[in-house]
């Protein structure tokens, strides 16, 4: 039987899609448009300025590699008997597919995850401390 879990990402033309019938309507399949935007922005000069088009290309372009990779990765899931994807397959699926370049770094950025994640589950008394925020995040959140 096959998971249909992540079938409300990528466009009807999806590999991972393809053949199953997809009633979620299309903001429903992709990422917020304002979060991308804001991802976009982060990488402009001050005046720099994006188009409501090109917010719009990219959010569906993100959305769609990242059900690509998903698929991927659940794929290999469902071939080893398990119903959850972690990190590892993940990074296996973006090499497999041919984005080796971005495995190393994903890698090293799971690894020092993995690495606070035992701290925080290490800390007696402390099973809830959260991942500890850059200090201008701190500010704004008080």
């Amino acid at each position: 039987m096959e998971d249909e879990s992540f079938t409300n990402l990528g466009s009807p033309e999806s590999p991972c899609l393809l053949g199953k019938a997809n009633p979620n309507k299309e903001q429903d399949r992709f990422l917020p448009v304002a979060n991308v935007g804001r991802i976009m922005k982060k990488v402009l000069p001050m005046s720099g300025k994006i188009s409501k088009d090109a917010k719009e290309t990219v959010q569906e372009c993100v959305s769609e590699f990242i059900s690509f990779v998903t698929g991927e990765a659940s794929d290999k899931c469902q071939r080893e008997k398990r119903k959850t994807i972690n990190g590892d397959d993940v990074i296996w699926a973006i090499t497999t597919l041919g984005f080796e370049d971005y495995a190393a770094p994903l890698k090293a950025y799971l690894n020092k995850y993995k690495e606070m994640e035992g701290d925080r589950v290490s800390v007696p008394g402390r099973s809830t401390q959260r991942m500890q925020l850059p200090q201008h995040q701190q500010q704004q959140q008080q």
